[in-house]
């Protein structure tokens, strides 16, 4: 037989992988502001965080389906949440014909400075970055997120989220997010007393009149964290993380707060303030032991108020968002 008229068999056509239909991610909590870098600087935290289960659906929509854990008096209209409002505007800027619907189980307490708005945020669009066909760089997920924020808080800030995106310290700008290197031995004690304390209310305590030597020395402060965390100078970030902007103003607001502080300065912090809008307080330590005794010390001075507390001890480098296996099996 002549080999010409053999018939080359018909090629396959490729099957396109099957788009999963439901993800699940993790973002930990963080400290914003740390202190010097008011709406501009944060670090996640190990430990703590929020979990949002997020699923495919037909209907070009974003239902909230459930929301679990400490908290769940949340609003469960995808525009007054959190994360409900992220996701729409993912929804909206691609142009998604499909729509999702979200599970949240909450890990981070209501009002307690740890950024649980944002680590709402953060947890559902990783998630819902997971089932896109092409899915996105987490650096352009932080647009959504901002969003999504400022249904919380009334404005776009991105201490919290970008830390949460990226994980570790991150200087996160309007339109940027840059991941700033700190030694891996370098630790934070964050310790949450039992109180809530709501961030517009923190943010109000911050109107009225400044000096202009105030944001010098702010400034001043901001450059000597970063540039001793650039270079792994301890003394440099000992000498500069000091916020003599925001906690004062805010200091009232948290019982306690001069002691709770001095408790963490005495364990040889290089420096301490109060973690996000409040009321949980943190510190910085070059090692791990020092921060470990600082959140024991910190803790008994929130007692001496009479209010009970919880504490993390993570690194400074702390971890970003993940996905994890589904939530499915809590339903």
């Amino acid at each position: 037989m002549n080999s010409s008229l053999l018939l080359e068999p018909a090629m396959a056509s490729p099957r396109r992988p099957q788009l999963p239909q439901v993800a699940c991610a993790f973002a930990p909590a963080s400290v914003g502001n740390v202190g010097v870098g008011f709406d501009l600087l944060g670090h996640s935290v190990a430990g703590a965080g929020d979990r949002a289960e997020v699923r495919r659906i037909d209907e070009p929509v974003v239902r909230i389906a459930a929301i679990r854990g400490c908290v769940t008096e949340l609003p469960i209209d995808p525009r007054q949440n959190t994360a409900g409002m992220a996701l729409l505007s993912l929804r909206k800027a691609l142009g998604l014909q499909h729509g999702f619907e979200l599970a949240l189980h909450k890990g981070i307490a209501l009002g307690s400075g740890m950024g649980g708005s944002a680590a709402s945020c953060v947890a559902a669009l990783v998630a819902a970055n997971a089932l896109l066909a092409q899915p996105l760089p987490r650096e352009s997920l932080y647009g959504f997120a901002l969003d999504g924020e400022a249904v919380a808080s009334g404005s776009r800030h991105g201490d919290n989220l970008g830390s949460m995106l990226l994980g570790g310290l991150v200087l996160a700008t309007h339109e940027h997010l840059l991941r700033i290197e700190v030694p891996a031995t370098w630790h934070c004690a964050l310790v949450h007393p039992h109180v809530v304390l709501e961030t517009r209310k923190a943010r109000a305590a911050l109107a009225g009149h400044y000096e202009l030597g105030e944001f010098v020395a702010q400034s001043t402060n901001l450059a000597l964290v970063l540039a001793g965390c650039y270079r792994g100078d301890a003394a440099l970030v000992r000498e500069g993380l000091k916020d003599v902007l925001v906690e004062p103003r805010r200091a009232p607001l948290i019982p306690n707060f001069a002691r709770v502080k001095q408790a963490a300065l005495d364990h040889h912090a290089l420096g301490s303030s109060i973690s996000g809008a409040g009321p949980s307080v943190f510190g910085w330590y070059d090692n791990r032991a020092d921060a470990e005794a600082a959140s024991v010390a910190m803790q008994a001075a929130f007692a001496e108020a009479g209010l009970d507390s919880d504490a993390w001890v993570s690194p400074i480098d702390g971890p970003a968002a993940v996905l994890i296996p589904s939530l499915e099996a809590e339903a």
